[in-house]
């Protein structure tokens, strides 16, 4: 299989086989993760695990396979763009585990493993024979990781994990703009991939602590405990001072409607900003001038009456001109993009963000590439998402099943 193998510190992209090398030792080089994960936290954990090295083992329902691969409706079936697009790096087995057959192969692949990552509900692996006082008893080095909804103790620790249901459980999903918005789901699945990079921070922090002691350990992480987390200059205001920070109400700040889009204006981080956006809107007076906006007090107390004077200037004009206008007067502002045009946008690829690699049967996939710039060992994408159970002989043979031993799982079907 050709793929595409990114050197963040080169401005173009090469063409190598599956097989070729890394140009230099990545961080994860010889790391062998046995990954359960499904949906989107634990394989955007696992997939940045494999774009630094790791060689991540996907285990798959025979069948249907990660639930992402059936999301929605495509063309191209179980390798949509929502799969392949947090599963490049690893390579798919597909093994039934609900027999003893399948829990066997299973239990050799990782009796060697440095990691083992799930994202099921609590309870879940304990109950397949893939507990970590299981798992630990024949590999004291493992380290087991689990992502849940809640944790595996308290009132909601039955509950499945879910993004908008951690926004909501959180307190992140009531925090809005203002009283008079209704509470939403956020659009993006922030929860999931907040929580993903928290599994991949305790993976790498118990995978530095094995090279000093030997001895693996447990890792687990909830989307409960992530999202609190985020708020915790908020939460920290709430404890002390019984005060709600909500940065979205700042009254100097918001998104307000151009005649051909709209345009996000921060006022702050800078020395008089409402006299700033005095200027930058070309308005007829300092409104610090106005008892009722001379200092942040006053404007907090009467934000509704400022922010109808903003509205009604900045949909007098385009959205270019007025992001040049404020940026003269050096305040933070940015016109509101669709993610259409994000990813058009110059600055995505002077980052470097959009990347190919060549999958036998969609052909060329474009994805983002790896958030994380490392200059001396980047990411590489020496694989691109794989196919259901594509590496069912390759990874069994690699972990001492001979060939006779293979086909007899194949006609059992714990292999498919």
């Amino acid at each position: 299989m050709s793929t595409v193998l990114l050197d963040q510190t080169e401005t173009t992209t090469a063409t190598h086989t599956a097989a070729a090398p890394s140009p230099t030792p990545l961080p994860l080089d010889g790391i062998k993760i046995v990954d359960f994960t499904q949906v989107f936290m634990g394989p955007s954990c696992t997939q940045l695990l494999g774009d630094y090295g790791a060689d991540i083992i996907k285990v798959e329902r025979p069948g249907a396979g990660d639930i992402s691969r059936n999301s929605f409706p495509d063309q191209d079936g179980q390798d949509n763009p929502i799969f392949l697009s947090i599963n490049r790096n690893k390579r798919s087995v597909s093994v039934d585990t609900r027999t003893d057959e399948g829990r066997e192969v299973l239990h050799r692949l990782m009796a060697d493993a440095d990691v083992v990552v799930s994202n099921f509900r609590s309870g879940v692996m304990e109950r397949m024979g893939f507990g970590y006082e299981d798992l630990k008893a024949a590999n004291p080095g493992i380290i087991w990781a689990s992502g849940t909804g809640f944790g595996p103790e308290g009132p909601y620790a039955h509950k499945g994990g879910q993004d908008a249901i951690a926004q909501a459980y959180s307190g992140v999903m009531w925090r809005r703009e203002s009283d008079d918005t209704k509470p939403s789901i956020y659009a993006t699945t922030l929860c999931d991939y907040i929580t993903g990079m928290h599994l991949m921070q305790g993976i790498l922090l118990a995978l530095r602590t094995r090279e000093a002691s030997g001895v693996g350990q447990k890792v687990e992480v909830t989307m409960y405990d992530s999202m609190l987390h985020l708020q915790m200059q908020e939460a920290c205001m709430q404890l002390n001072r019984g005060y709600e920070v909500n940065w979205g109400a700042m009254p100097l700040s918001g998104v307000f409607e151009t005649t051909d889009g709209a345009v996000c204006m921060v006022g702050g981080f800078t020395p008089d900003p409402l006299a700033r956006i005095s200027e930058a809107l070309g308005l007829d007076e300092d409104l610090t001038q106005r008892p009722e906006f001379a200092n942040l007090e006053q404007q907090f107390k009467n934000k509704p009456a400022l922010q109808a004077i903003f509205r009604e200037r900045i949909a007098t004009n385009t959205t270019e001109y007025w992001t040049h206008q404020l940026e003269g007067q050096g305040l933070l502002n940015a016109p509101v993009h669709t993610l259409e045009q994000a990813l058009a946008d110059a600055q995505t690829e002077a980052n470097g963000m959009i990347v190919e690699a060549e999958h036998p049967g969609v052909g060329t996939v474009r994805m983002l590439n790896a958030p994380i710039r490392l200059s001396a060992t980047p990411p590489t994408i020496r694989r691109a998402a794989p196919r259901l159970g594509e590496h069912n002989v390759e990874v069994l043979l690699e972990n001492g099943f001979d060939q006779e031993a293979i086909e007899r799982l194949q006609q059992l079907g714990v292999l498919r």
